[in-house]
């Protein structure tokens, strides 16, 4: 898949199935955004109503940087999330299997808490690759050591630690639908990232950047606007605690509408990067030519997954033959000791 595609491919993965990709995001973005909502109003709210001096300024504006950096950690971590129980979807459409209402949850459960483990140490993983490189100029502040020692200390700790964390992050992105799909443990996936990204960085990069352009035009301007109007044109001139509740209801409902629309998305994004990996590095392509056929025959049936066989009678068999279906799946994904196409890893 070229970028465009794997990009036009995330957007028509919500097209085709909205209520499984918004549905999903909606709940993870409600969560995280009320959240950060919560931590603003008793970091901001009480500073925010005293006098406007210029150290409660400072202080406002410290606690508005670090719920803004907590606030984007967790959407970071939502996007890996939604990654993981998106992937199956996106793994059935590309192999033509029907996709049975609720069928992303039953595909990722067994695995789900390892998703929540692996999404949790590739966040962890780039996190202290930013804050390592940026400790000496923390502790040269802190001892009041000579202006010029700190200012060098931030001039290249800074660059050194965005450049790592950024680097690190698109190394181990891909472990979150490996998990899933491959049913993977943490390590293992992480090692699995490590593999499949060797060779591809700048694509993913590439591809990531694009994506994340089109996430900051859509979720912070063209879905956030019209809310921001309604807080200036309610809100702007109001005081006191009521219009402070309203304000920040009106503002957490328009973080919740575009985050929803956005994250699934870059989730996607993520999915079919993994995807298009094991077909240049492990012909994937060729493998699903073969093995896809005998899984497609199972799972030829509509997509209520209540008739999925031919000649099945009750309910039990019913339940067993999509057992056999969603098993059949997951065989598709998992990876043995060679890869899908011997030969070809030389020439990713």
């Amino acid at each position: 898949m070229s970028i465009s595609e794997m990009l036009d491919g995330a957007i028509a993965g919500i097209r085709r199935r909205p209520r499984t990709s918004l549905g999903l995001s909606v709940g993870i973005s409600t969560v995280i955004q009320v959240a950060s909502s919560i931590a603003a109003y008793f970091f901001i709210g009480d500073v925010a109503r005293e006098e406007v001096t210029p150290d409660v300024l400072l202080e406002s504006l410290g606690a508005q940087l670090t719920l803004t950096v907590m606030g984007l950690v967790l959407s970071a971590y939502g996007i890996l999330l939604l990654s993981g129980l998106l992937a199956p979807i996106y793994g059935r459409e590309l192999v033509g299997m029907p996709i049975a209402p609720r069928q992303a949850w039953r595909d990722a459960r067994p695995r789900l808490g390892r998703l929540a483990a692996t999404a949790a140490a590739v966040m962890a993983i780039s996190l202290i690759a930013l804050v390592v490189p940026i400790v000496p100029f923390a502790l040269l502040i802190a001892a009041d050591a000579h202006p010029g020692l700190s200012v060098l200390a931030g001039i290249l700790g800074f660059p050194i630690g965005i450049g790592l964390m950024v680097w690190l992050y698109l190394l181990f992105v891909l472990a979150v639908p490996a998990v899933v799909l491959e049913r993977q443990t943490v390590r293992g996936a992480l090692r699995r990232a490590v593999t499949l990204s060797k060779g591809r960085w700048f694509r993913t990069f590439g591809t990531l950047l694009l994506a994340l352009l089109v996430t900051v035009f859509m979720g912070f301007f063209a879905l956030r606007i019209p809310f921001l109007f309604v807080q200036l044109i309610f809100f702007g001139d109001s005081s006191g605690s009521d219009s402070t509740m309203a304000a920040l209801a009106v503002d957490t409902l328009g973080r919740i509408v575009s985050w929803s629309v956005v994250l699934p998305f870059d989730a996607g994004v993520i999915a079919l990067l993994y995807m298009d990996r094991r077909m240049r590095r492990e012909g994937f392509d060729l493998e699903l030519r073969t093995r896809g056929r005998s899984v497609t025959a199972i799972s030829a049936a509509p997509e209520t997954g209540v008739q999925s066989v031919q000649g099945v009678q009750n309910g039990q068999d019913a339940q067993d033959a999509q057992g056999d279906q969603e098993e059949g799946f997951i065989d598709l994904w998992r990876t043995g000791p060679l890869p899908a196409r011997p030969g070809t890893g030389a020439n990713p």
